[in-house]
């Protein structure tokens, strides 16, 4: 089967855009991945659309795909909508790498779009409540705390304002790697100062402004360990990727700057023990994933993981393998994630700062990825980076994440 290579990427700067139309957000990222893949419109084969509030939020609960291409000049051509949670843009990346492999086109467009602050403040929030099985919440959420219980929260550290559910899922998850593995808040707070430390020098980020391991932990807290600046924020913006094979790549005459695609992997959650750490379904993909592009986690140079909240990035980089299951706290405590460290991971900034529109997401992530393989990332370019690894995450079923996708992109 062909080679598959990323062409071009482009992306809006993620925050909050109240002014701007999802049209437009679609529009901006578009015509940045063409113009960086050398690409005119009429020679892309294929176009998936992820997203995943479009129904809830503006009524656009069909073919939204079709609608905010065609009104950016992409029509008559098979157009994909692809919703798999937080995880629909490496799902629509997944599957435009497939498309390419049939040989049913040389060129794929990847685009993930979503304007999510809105006017009714309980409507945006009440999007999260889909993503797990919604006959039965109640049960969802005692599955998910049990894991934890027996930790003793601090008093005052639990926020009075209304928060979702799911910080209180995410917090679980913190409460048992700390009970389990002595994990601690300011290792949790590390990787949260590391990340907005990184997004400095990232001008697409919501949030650039720098923190120190005590601000976060001195910040509102949401609900013990988590704090304010470890949580990712409600966000817009839209990301796309111009994906091709050998063919395509040759059309567009982008060989010198194309990254290629060692492995696309995607799983979806098991039924397992909560202390069977190694059976975790990202841990059994990231496994998969190595093994079909024939490197290791040891070879890794750079890693963008999906942290919705700073713990994160601790259990991601375990199941990576980009350390061994305990070991992130103190590896983030110690520097290794930071850009200079053994591993940088995040060097955008990461969810926390970089943002979080759902759909554009793991797009926005293969874009930093992308930017460090060339070398172009400017003050936060990891030096010398040739292999990439990318983890991207969506859902709750049972214990762990609905839908995982992992991607190993190396320097062409």
């Amino acid at each position: 089967m062909s080679n598959i290579y990323i062409a071009g990427v482009g992306m809006t700067k993620f925050g909050r855009h109240i002014e701007r139309t999802l049209e437009s957000l679609t529009g901006e990222a578009i015509e940045k991945a063409l113009a960086d893949a050398g690409c005119d419109k009429d020679e892309i084969g294929t176009a998936f659309f992820t997203g995943c509030t479009q129904g809830h939020l503006h009524g656009q609960g069909m073919v939204p795909g079709q609608v905010y291409l065609s009104k950016n000049g992409i029509e008559g051509i098979p157009i994909f909508n692809v919703e798999n949670a937080c995880a629909s843009g490496s799902s629509g990346f997944y599957l435009a790498n497939q498309m390419l492999k049939s040989g049913a086109c040389d060129i794929a467009l990847v685009v993930g779009a979503e304007k999510m602050n809105v006017a009714d403040k309980a409507k945006m929030f009440s999007v999260f409540d889909g993503a797990w099985d919604v006959s039965n919440p109640e049960q969802n959420l005692k599955t998910l705390l049990k894991p934890a219980e027996g930790f003793e929260v601090p008093p005052g550290t639990t926020s009075e304002r209304p928060y979702s559910v799911f910080m209180d899922v995410y917090a679980a998850f913190c409460r048992n790697h700390m009970k389990t593995f002595g994990t601690t808040q300011r290792q949790i707070a590390a990787v949260s100062a590391k990340n907005h430390q990184h997004s400095v020098h990232n001008e697409l980020s919501q949030f650039r402004d720098p923190y120190t391991i005590d601000e976060v932990m001195a910040a509102p807290p949401i609900t013990y360990p988590l704090t304010l600046p470890m949580c990712a924020p409600i966000s817009d913006g839209a990301a796309a990727v111009v994906v091709c094979n050998e063919e395509g790549l040759k059309k567009l005459n982008a060989e010198k700057r194309a990254v290629r695609v060692l492995a696309a992997v995607i799983r979806s959650a098991t039924s397992r023990p909560a202390d069977q750490w190694d059976q975790h379904c990202e841990h059994l993909a990231a496994k998969e994933a190595y093994e079909i592009a024939g490197v290791g986690p040891q070879d890794m140079d750079v890693a963008e993981v999906h942290d919705a909240t700073a713990m994160g990035e601790i259990l991601h980089a375990e199941n990576l393998g980009l350390v061994g299951f305990g070991e992130a706290g103190p590896a983030a405590e110690n520097g290794d994630f930071t850009i200079g460290g053994r591993i940088p991971i995040n060097p955008s900034g990461g969810l926390e700062s970089k943002g979080h529109p759902l759909g554009a997401t793991g797009l926005g992530q293969i874009h930093e990825l992308v930017v460090q393989l060339r070398g172009e990332a400017g003050a936060r370019q990891v030096v010398g980076a040739k292999h990439a690894v990318h983890e991207n995450s969506g859902g709750l079923v049972g214990i762990e994440e609905g839908a995982v996708s992992i991607n190993i992109l190396a320097k062409a």
